[in-house]
């Protein structure tokens, strides 16, 4: 989980696809953090993205650096917990501005099940489950 952590946060964006009904959804992020041995993203809960993630949690992410792409697919699982929020925050502190661990908008999400695959032109695909 540590090299997709790194390789993510080395990207700055990554590119987030859930479901709306039937129709695919494909947006930038940039928020990572690994928090109590789990991959989180952070969002509002006013945003349209975390409505169809509440809906459906399958997701998957894909960035790009280097010549090499990873794409992360899995469940997101909400944590309501202040400490999970309050963790992303400090590692994005220009989020404070807009977000607060006690609001009643952030929301972290952290994956499960998730299955990272790392590909390239020039290599074979490699997997990491976490």
């Amino acid at each position: 989980m540590q090299e997709v952590y790194d390789f993510l946060k080395e990207c700055g964006v990554y590119y987030l696809a859930t479901v709306e009904g039937d129709q695919p959804r494909v947006r930038p992020f940039g928020t990572v953090d690994i928090f109590e041995g789990r991959l989180y993203i952070q969002m509002g809960k006013i945003k349209n993205v975390s409505k169809q993630i509440q809906k459906n949690p399958k997701v998957e992410i894909c960035g790009f650096k280097g010549g090499v792409w990873l794409r992360v697919a899995g469940r997101l699982v909400r944590d309501e917990r202040v400490e999970a929020k309050e963790h992303m925050l400090d590692s994005y502190p220009n989020l404070k501005g807009m977000y607060s661990a006690t609001d009643d908008n952030t929301e972290v999400l952290y994956f499960e099940d998730a299955v990272a695959t790392f590909s390239s032109f020039t290599s074979e695909p490699r997997e990491v489950r976490f």
